[in-house]
């Protein structure tokens, strides 16, 4: 009999975030598949959680999911958890979904924290319609990228690194007209969270103001 593949969201900064059920089901399976099993253990080792883990990253071969795959078929629970957030947004566990379904596998997901719809929640726009877009390209592609962002009349939203989050503030200040507003959630849920609001400039004073170093969710709202 198969086994089954949970998808257990887990904190993006804050490890209280954590849901319950989430914690059972860590507890309860019988293996743990991360997509770094150094920053997971930190989150496992604080809840006192100790079970054989499972490397999946996005530079792990097909060979690393098809052993996860041969696992939950020989009747093993796993599961899957990313860095941060809920998993299958710019991790690998679409990639181990997407293996298991056409095996027939029961895969279970376990809600919970995601940077996306933490950012949405506050960023004041109307989010009815959206487009995301995970990360910003770093270099081919960047210049189109943020034409087409600015050109579009729904809000969208976009990760960015700290090493490129002033490059990208350039780009949506050459590109978006001066009144144009935008949301930045920077280090969400974590020690240091900061929520900037308003046009390009002024969240670029903001920003100047405080820090420019950690994660960035960036929301353009609509036109």
């Amino acid at each position: 009999m198969s086994g089954i593949l949970y998808i257990v969201a887990t904190p993006i900064g804050n490890l209280e975030d954590i849901t319950l059920r989430a914690l059972r089901t860590l507890k309860e399976v019988d293996a743990i598949a991360c997509e770094d099993t150094r920053v997971s253990g930190k989150l496992l080792k604080h809840y006192e959680i100790k079970k054989p883990l499972i490397a999946l990253h996005e530079h792990s071969t097909d060979k690393a999911v098809e052993r996860i795959v041969h696992e939950i078929k020989a009747g093993r629970s796993i599961a899957y958890i990313s860095d941060a957030g809920t998993p299958g947004v710019n991790d690998p566990g679409g990639k181990l979904v997407a293996a298991c379904v056409p095996s027939g596998i029961k895969i279970e997901p376990i809600p919970g924290p995601s940077a996306l719809t933490t950012a949405i929640s506050v960023c004041g726009f109307a989010m009815d319609d959206f487009l995301y877009l995970g990360f910003a390209p770093h270099k081919k592609g960047r210049q189109t990228f943020f034409n087409e962002v600015a050109a579009r009349e729904i809000p969208t939203v976009f990760f960015e690194s700290t090493h490129r989050i002033g490059k990208a503030i350039d780009s949506l200040a050459s590109t978006l007209p001066k009144d144009r507003r935008i949301f930045i959630g920077r280090e969400l849920t974590k020690m240091h969270e900061t929520l900037y609001c308003g046009t390009v400039d002024e969240v670029a004073k903001q920003l100047q103001a405080t820090s420019s170093k950690g994660e960035f969710v960036i929301i353009v709202g609509p036109a």
